[in-house]
C-alpha cells in the first residue's frame, strides 16, 4: 500500500488487458492519472510489457511536509509479477533524491547498494508515495472472488530512506472490489480495481481523474 509518504493508492483509470492466469496474459499498455486526496498532488503511471515481464513507470507530484516534491519512478517485475528492481529519482524541496532498489533471486533486497535485512524474503515492493504499486500484489495473487491473502511488501519509507516490512491483506469481494487492510497505518477499506489491476478508488487517499 502507500502511506509513509502518505498517500498511496487510488483511483486510476484506463486499462486494457485481459488475463486467464498470471503467466498467460497478453498485456496492452495502459495509463492512468490519479488525484491525491489528503494533500495537493497528482500521479500518472504507464503499465507496459517488457522482455521477460512488466514495467510500471510514472511520476508523482505532491506536497510533502509543506515542500514541493516531484518523483519519477519505475518498477520492473518478471512474468509472474515478482519485483526485480525499482528506481526513484526526483527532489523534495531543494534536496535531490535518488533510490535504486534491487531484489535478488535469493530474496535479498538492497537500497542504494545496502542490504535491507528487514525485508529479506519478500516479493513485492511498495513505493510509499504512489498508488501504482498496489497493482503488483493484485496481479501476482490473482485472487478468485471470496479468496483472501496476506501480502507483506518491502515498503520504501520516507524520509528515513530504508525498506521496511509492511503487513497488508487483500480479500476479493467481487469482480471489481477488494477489501484491503494495512494495520500499520490503521487503514481498512474497500478498493475498486480495474481489470488491469490499477486501483480506481482508494478511499481518502487517491481518486482516478483520467
Amino acid at each position: 500500500m502507500k502511506h509513509g509518504w502518505h498517500a498511496t493508492r487510488k483511483r486510476g483509470i484506463v486499462f486494457e488487458f485481459e488475463f486467464d492466469g498470471v503467466d498467460s496474459m497478453t498485456l496492452t499498455p495502459a495509463s492512468i492519472l490519479w488525484r491525491r486526496l489528503d494533500v495537493e498532488g497528482h500521479d500518472s503511471c504507464l503499465l507496459s510489457q517488457v522482455k521477460g515481464g512488466y514495467c510500471l513507470s510514472g511520476q508523482a507530484i505532491f506536497v510533502q511536509d509543506d515542500k514541493p516534491c516531484c518523483l519519477a519512478y519505475e518498477v520492473v517485475c518478471d512474468a509472474g509479477w515478482q519485483t526485480k528492481s525499482a528506481r526513484v529519482d526526483g527532489f523534495l524541496g531543494l534536496r535531490a533524491l535518488r533510490y535504486a532498489i534491487e531484489r535478488a533471486a535469493d530474496g535479498r533486497w538492497t537500497l542504494n547498494g545496502e542490504i535491507q535485512r528487514d525485508v529479506a524474503g519478500l516479493v513485492d515492493v511498495d513505493l510509499g508515495f504512489t498508488p501504482a504499486s498496489n497493482l503488483l500484489a493484485i496481479r501476482r495473487f490473482d485472487l478468485d472472488v471470496g479468496q483472501a491473502t496476506p501480502a507483506p511488501a518491502a515498503y520504501l519509507t520516507f524520509p528515513e530512506l530504508r525498506l521496511t516490512r509492511l503487513e497488508q491483506r487483500y480479500r476479493r469481494l467481487d469482480k471489481v472490489r477488494y477489501a484491503y487492510a494495512a494495520p500499520l497505518f490503521g487503514y481498512d477499506d474497500t478498493l475498486e480495481v480495474s481489470p488491469t489491476g490499477f486501483v480506481l478508488d482508494y478511499p481518502g487517499l487517491w481518486t482516478r481523474v483520467a
